[in-house]
């Protein structure tokens, strides 16, 4: 049974929580059982644009300029930190290497040390690294290759009517 302030019969809406559902759809009211509809934003961010009524977003998109900047600011942290690093193991060291003898800091011996072990293995991973870029490109091209000739066969068999 619906009352006088419910029925559409008589007109306006009386109930001030009713008229406050109609004045702001989508928005829970104070004692409303029923939840707020949130609006679902866009999930493809490519799609950030102005449009009519609603403003450009804020928030600029990433590029590779902003990304350089955080590296260089996160390389810059790094060579502070080594930096520190060889200033507090100043203490000199013998070093001997393949039949070299010398004294360094020991921060700088280990510094070097670190240095010479990311080179024995970056060495070898940029060429494997090579390596399978090179048989990939090949594969490629194979492929690129045989397909133009089944399109080939195709264009011939359709010009001479008949089919494989």
């Amino acid at each position: 049974m619906t009352t006088p302030d419910q029925n559409p019969e008589f007109g306006h809406v009386t109930d001030p929580q009713l008229a406050a559902q109609e004045a702001a759809p989508g928005v829970a009211q104070p004692g409303s059982i029923e939840p707020a509809q949130v609006p679902v934003p866009d999930s493809e961010p490519t799609k950030r644009r102005a449009t009519p009524g609603h403003p450009a977003p804020t928030t600029p998109l990433p590029s590779r300029l902003g990304a350089m900047w955080v590296a260089a600011v996160l390389f810059a942290l790094v060579l502070l930190l080594l930096l520190i690093f060889v200033l507090q193991n100043s203490r000199r060291v013998e070093v001997s290497f393949f039949g070299a003898h010398g004294h360094t800091p020991m921060g700088v011996a280990l510094l070097f040390a670190a240095v010479f072990g990311i080179l024995l293995v970056a060495i070898p991973g940029s060429a494997r690294i090579l390596q399978l870029r090179v048989r990939d490109r090949r594969r490629r091209r194979r492929a690129t290759k045989a397909t133009k000739a089944e399109v080939k066969a195709a264009e011939r068999a359709a010009a001479d009517g008949t089919h494989r």
